[in-house]
C-alpha cells in the first residue's frame, strides 16, 4: 500500500461520552502527534482531526459514529490509534 493511499475506521464515542473539550483536546493531542493527514467526521460534517476547534464543531455526542480517515506517512497507525483512544474515552 503507497504512502498516499487513505486509510478509514469508523468509531463510535461511549453513550456517556460527547466530543466536548477535554476528550476532544486528548483526541486532537493524538491526532497531531501524527505526520499524516487526519480528517474526522460526524453528522455530515467533516474536520480537521488536528484543529480543536473545527473538531468541537461536529458537535458529536454520546454514541455518535465518528469517520476517521488519514492518508500519509503512518496513516494506518494513527487511525488505529485515535479510534482505540475514541473507544476509550470516558
Amino acid at each position: 500500500m503507497s504512502a498516499s493511499s487513505e486509510i478509514a475506521v469508523a468509531a463510535r464515542l461511549p453513550a456517556e461520552v460527547a466530543l466536548h473539550a477535554r476528550p476532544a483536546g486528548a483526541f486532537v493531542r493524538l491526532a497531531a502527534s501524527f505526520p499524516c493527514a487526519v480528517v474526522v467526521a460526524a453528522n455530515g460534517k467533516r474536520a480537521n482531526a488536528k484543529s480543536i476547534l473545527e473538531v468541537l464543531g461536529l458537535g458529536a455526542t454520546g454514541g455518535t459514529e465518528l469517520e476517521l480517515s488519514a492518508s500519509g506517512e503512518r496513516a494506518a497507525e494513527a487511525v488505529e490509534q485515535l479510534a482505540a483512544l475514541v473507544g476509550s474515552l470516558a
